[in-house]
């Protein structure tokens, strides 16, 4: 999801540089030297400023366009020598790195533009929000209910990646954001956790020396689904405050727009796992508020980047609808939702609500799709608004679902995922113990 293929050029992403000192032309002919002019334009560049535009290698070898969003000194180095920490515009901020000044074509230097002028498009002309986000450098899927200086600070504050991979038990994850783990944690750029309590340490001897005391072997809650080698486990928050904790700094590593909730005694988190005779190994998870006015079904949900690609999203969703169901009450997810996550959705109320027609027969009504689905009357409307299978007639909305147009979009829609097995499903909705 949003990441590319891994490079095939050189040894670790670059391209082979010339002997020291002589500048070699394609075809192994010495080059004409570097011209000073060109030097002493290199010179007049570095450090790059924070801001700056450049071209730089990536790991496909090819040079993409990116802005410099933080610089650090080189240990050990002349006091001129920096990383850089950059942002590729055209790709998402999860993959934002550090790079060495090797890999930057200091040919390209841009200066620093003032934002408050880039912004408004060298036409002056009014965006569309797409436009708007591929020029928006620092965007964050998701925060459409921040106001500008709040989305600012946001930006400010999660710029740069803190941890750079974690170890879970047989993976080794590169992250994709920010998250706010605690002071002492400032200088690890790799966290090695402990895939059943979720503990995290500096050191690999650490992690070790824990996972001979641990005696979990799944996450600490119910187990309430399972159906062949997959679990899905009910952990109350108020219960099990450090696990809920723990799990909301990982989520975080990978969910940019996400809030991060230190009081987790309000929440409920439905971690799904595979399980072999090792134990039970997280693959994502969902949480939802315990009491939601806003009748929420899903506050937060991940599946973590091994796992992805094997319909676990989609099992998770329809998996919140299912409880819904056991609630006799109708959710919808917490809002707002990313692009991403948006798309997630109406695949799936797309999926279930054309189903449905595609059975039925005579008329039906969006009161009684939202009572057998459990999805809000609102997003059943906008989903088959969205397919322009919704008419307004004689003051009232009117389903007009014809079987081969019903077919074309179930098509588009895609796989459903994996099914969840209702008959495994053990569970009865939460109360609130006196």
């Amino acid at each position: 999801m949003g990441s590319l293929e891994t490079p095939t050029g050189g040894e670790n992403g670059s391209a082979p540089s010339a002997g020291k000192g002589k500048s070699m032309s394609v075809d192994g002919a010495e080059a004409a030297p570097e011209p000073d002019m060109s030097k002493r334009r290199r010179s007049s560049v570095l450090p790059l400023e924070v801001g700056t535009r450049v071209m730089c290698r990536w790991r496909d070898s090819k040079y993409h366009p990116v802005k410099v969003i933080e610089r650090r000194k080189v240990h050990n180095a002349i006091p001129s020598d920096y990383e850089y920490y950059v942002h590729y515009t055209e790709f998402n901020r999860r993959l934002d790195e550090w790079v060495k000044l090797e890999q930057l074509d200091l040919d390209s230097v841009e200066a620093v533009v003032d934002e408050k002028v880039e912004e408004k498009g060298a036409t002056g002309l009014k965006m569309t929000r797409h436009q708007k986000r591929k020029i928006d450098e620092t965007h964050v899927e998701g925060h459409e209910e921040l106001d500008a200086a709040s989305l600012r600070e946001h930006e400010e504050f999660t710029k740069v990646k803190n941890i750079a991979t974690i170890e879970l038990g047989r993976y080794e994850i590169e992250t994709w954001y920010f998250s706010p783990f605690p002071p002492e944690y400032n200088d690890c750029l790799r966290l090695y956790f402990c895939e059943f309590c979720l503990n995290f340490m500096k050191r690999k001897e650490q992690l070790q020396r824990h996972m001979r005391k641990c005696d979990l072997k799944h996450p600490p809650g119910d187990e309430i689904y399972r159906s062949g080698t997959l679990s899905m486990f009910e952990v109350d928050g108020k219960k099990n405050k450090v696990y809920g904790q723990n799990l909301c700094y990982l989520a975080k590593l990978f969910l940019d727009h996400k809030t991060l909730y230190y009081d987790v005694d309000l929440f409920l988190f439905y971690v799904l796992c595979e399980c072999d005779d090792r134990g039970c190994h997280m693959v994502g998870y969902f949480s939802k508020e315990k009491h939601s006015e806003e009748s929420y079904n899903l506050a937060c949900i991940l599946t973590l980047p091994p796992y992805q690609r094997k319909g676990y999203g989609k099992f998770l969703i329809a998996f919140s609808y299912e409880l819904s169901k056991k609630e006799s009450k109708v959710g919808t997810p917490e809002r707002p939702l990313s692009d991403l996550g948006l798309l997630s959705y109406r695949g799936y109320w797309t999926r279930v609500l054309l189903d449905i027609l595609k059975k039925h027969k005579g008329n039906i009504s969006i009161k009684e799709l939202s009572d057998m689905t459990a999805i809000k009357a609102e997003d059943i409307l906008t989903t088959l608004q969205s397919l322009e299978l919704i008419q307004y007639r004689k003051g009232q909305h009117v389903i007009c679902a014809d079987p081969k147009v019903l077919d074309r979009h179930l098509k588009a829609a895609g796989r459903g995922g994996l099914d969840v097995d209702v008959s495994k499903l053990i569970w009865t909705p939460y109360k609130e113990q006196s």
